[in-house]
């Protein structure tokens, strides 16, 4: 963890949301952002003059974040992450990056002055969240074999290089982040109860999204 990002005992009793459907961060993982309504710009902007940290969660209703005029529920966990970094566009965005830290469950949701929502945090239950799992424990060789037809079938670019070097928990943080799941497999991946849980999870998702492809493709011939 970075050495300005708080400990676990310091995380706030509340904290700001943005929801977004079929977009997670997880621990120590880097997340881009382009922030561009203008209760989300306030939310940044207030984020920035306190504490750096928003909570990342999905509407369990897809779609219905880009409807102001109501709010949607939301799925009971999330991800904080930490605003590390930060620019403005001349057409009035903010770009900026958060860097996960802890996934946490909504206790309730509180009332806000400048539009965007905040909930009261429970973080008890991800206290392990602060510890990196060393590598192993997973079939890494498994999932890079079923990473190159996945990608290829979906016609996505991807830095092999990048997958290869990193460690196993930014690999599998990498893939659960960026990949096409749906959002109910993104929830999953996000609530898995810990790192083994989870790279399973995504090696089994990855997996049969590869072998559906296929028994489409046998199917069209």
């Amino acid at each position: 963890m970075s050495p300005f990002a708080p400990t676990f005992e310091q995380l706030p009793a509340s904290i700001p949301v943005f929801p977004l459907t079929g977009v997670l961060v997880l621990p120590r993982a880097r997340l881009p952002l382009n922030v561009f309504e203008p209760r989300y710009l306030a939310m940044v902007q207030d984020s920035l003059a306190g504490d750096r940290l928003i909570g990342m969660i999905q509407p369990v209703e897809p779609g219905t974040e880009t409807d102001s005029s109501i709010d949607p529920p939301l799925a009971g966990v999330g991800c904080c992450g930490r605003l590390t970094a930060f620019a403005e566009t001349d057409d009035g965005r903010y770009l900026i990056t958060l860097s996960g830290l802890c996934r946490f469950r909504i206790r309730e949701e509180v009332s806000t002055m400048r539009g965007y929502r905040r909930v009261m945090a429970d973080w008890s239950p991800f206290a392990g969240d602060f510890v990196a799992p060393a590598d192993g424990g997973f079939d890494r060789a498994g999932l890079m074999a079923a990473l190159k037809p996945y990608f290829t079938r979906r016609s996505l670019t991807v830095n092999w290089q990048a997958l290869e070097t990193a460690s196993d928990e930014q690999l599998v943080a990498t893939i659960a982040m960026l990949c096409p799941f749906t959002p109910a497999e993104k929830q999953a991946l996000l609530e898995a109860p810990d790192f083994v849980g989870r790279a399973s999870m995504l090696l089994a998702l990855v997996q049969m999204a590869v072998h559906e492809s296929a028994d489409g493709d046998a199917a069209r011939h």
